[in-house]
């Protein structure tokens, strides 16, 4: 064998086997392994939430529905956070029900802040996501409503009414330009 043929050969054995799947794949579910390596590399910093854990009374709105029916601010997160999976009466009535037989439903809602923050990339702050549950349930549940609603969320209509808002919104350069008056033709 040509010395030239053993140096290819020697480059392609560190190489990974090949799957068909493109190794430069940016689809999470159908990636390459080996595409994966550098992937802490080029992840972005937490970034802050964009309103603070006390800032309960800037929504009042908000502020009083989770005060009064926490489990219904806590379903309407759920669900969106879950991506419609799981719907806000399905994760309200746990909620409840969690809220009767133990009443501990912060180890419930700190694990929504957690992947909440997994999802959004936000800063775990001020301090770890079950510690902010325990000791102030409403203020957590008050800013993670408003850090959804920051990002375009409108609650009340949930994670598929969301979705069929977005898909039916038409971005503006879609739309071909109107002529007024019409077509006509000069004779």
């Amino acid at each position: 064998m040509s010395s030239s043929k053993a140096n290819s050969y020697e480059k392609f054995s560190d190489a990974p086997p090949a799957t068909g799947i493109p190794v430069n794949s940016s689809d999470p579910y159908f990636s390459h392994p080996a595409a994966h390596h550098d992937h802490h590399l080029h992840a972005t910093a937490p970034q802050p939430w964009n309103s603070g854990l006390l800032d309960c009374f800037s929504d009042p709105k908000s502020c009083c529905l989770t005060f009064w029916c926490p489990c219904v601010t806590f379903g309407q997160i759920a669900e969106i956070v879950d991506k419609g999976s799981t719907s806000c009466g399905a994760s309200g009535a746990l909620y409840t029900l969690i809220a009767f037989v133990t009443g501990c439903t912060c180890l419930y809602s700190c694990f929504y802040r957690s992947k909440m923050r997994q999802q959004y990339t936000l800063d775990e702050s001020p301090c770890g996501d079950c510690l902010v549950h325990c000791f102030c349930e409403p203020c957590a549940l008050c800013q993670e409503y408003r850090e959804l609603q920051s990002r375009g969320f409108n609650m009340a209509i949930g994670w598929h009414g969301n979705m069929d808002k977005r898909s039916h919104e038409v971005p503006m350069g879609s739309m071909p330009p109107t002529m007024e008056g019409g077509m006509s033709r000069d004779k």
